[in-house]
């Protein structure tokens, strides 16, 4: 019977060979993505669902943190309003090892309907995806490391080195060196903000948008609009908090034809959302926003009275950044 030892080498063994096997493949087409994406003004939207989405947000956190602006798309969520994020200046690469996930073959006619270019990772270059990109990388492995030959993992692995070979190439082609590196890497400045409490950097007095109990949409899409946060709180008449709504809450009942400037905010607002006391720490936050995939948050007091609002931008900064209590 052969020892765990000898069944982990020969899954390192059967994983490396399928990444070496990788550079056989590699051609003009290679060259042909970096161009396309070092030439796009917009960012890169990576999308895949399962393992391959999993793989895709590792690579979209590479792509970030070495001067790619890159988003992670979840082909599902896309198609419920999330598609919104996708502009005509993105380059659109999609993950498949099969290059048959319906859910992100569904998805790849609406990204050329806005004017995206594709890109496909695939190992099946004759598949439906392969067939509807533009550019096609080969990340094809003959086996996997899997008995069964079922679970992905040489498949997986492959994918995840091609996205590792593009984030340097494009390191190199944008001469992205350590200093640029430091700058979107600021540890201490962004732990000093960690380390903060929310009531020093939230969103207060008449910076919070606020419309009340009873009141039209109309008030709420105004609010939303005064301070584009992309959301606005709902309150009892004494301040306490209702609920909120936001531009997702807006574009799903548009999706659905309803009559958005006929309901009421206490039809539409999400009750008892997720929210903070004013001691919080922002790590606390940024944790929450994360797992939630939210960036608004309601700042209350013990009694769930408004305080304020934090947004995601108020915990990482955007542009020259001052804390409210300086």
């Amino acid at each position: 019977m052969t020892s765990s030892i000898e069944q982990a080498m020969e899954v390192l063994k059967i994983e490396a060979e399928g990444i070496l096997k990788l550079m056989d493949r590699m051609d003009h087409h290679f060259e042909e993505m970096v161009d396309l994406i070092c030439k796009a003004t917009g960012r890169l939207i990576i999308s895949g669902i399962g393992k391959s989405g999993i793989v895709g947000r590792k690579i979209v956190a590479t792509l970030n943190s070495t001067g790619t602006r890159s988003l992670f798309l979840h082909p599902v969520e896309a198609m419920h309003g999330d598609l919104g994020m996708v502009s005509p200046d993105d380059v659109f690469l999609a993950l498949s090892n099969s290059g048959e996930t319906d859910e992100l073959n569904l998805l790849v006619p609406s990204i050329r309907k806005i004017g995206c270019r594709v890109i496909a990772f695939t190992g099946n270059l004759h598949s439906t995806l392969a067939e509807h990109s533009d550019i096609v990388i080969d990340v094809s492995v003959e086996r996997e490391a899997c008995p069964l030959g079922l679970a992905p993992t040489a498949s997986t692995t492959a994918l995840l080195a091609m996205g590792d070979a593009l984030a340097v190439v494009l390191i190199n082609r944008k001469h992205f060196n350590s200093s640029d590196f430091r700058r979107i890497h600021p540890g201490g400045n962004l732990g000093q903000r960690l380390a903060s409490r929310v009531q020093d950097i939230m969103l207060k007095e008449t910076q919070v948008p606020l419309v009340f109990a009873g009141d039209s949409m109309v008030a709420a899409v105004k609010e939303i609009n005064r301070l584009e946060i992309g959301a606005t709180l709902v309150a009892y008449p004494d301040l306490t908090l209702a609920g909120i709504i936001t531009d997702g809450d807006i574009r799903r009942l548009i999706a659905r034809r309803l009559p958005v400037y006929e309901l009421s905010v206490d039809e539409v607002m999400t009750i008892q959302p997720r929210m903070l006391l004013l001691d919080s720490l922002a790590c606390d936050a940024l944790n929450i926003m994360e797992k939630h995939q939210i960036t608004v948050l309601p700042i209350v007091n013990s009694q769930q009275k408004i305080q304020g609002i934090l947004h995601l931008h108020d915990i990482l900064g955007k542009g020259d950044f001052k804390f409210n209590s300086h």
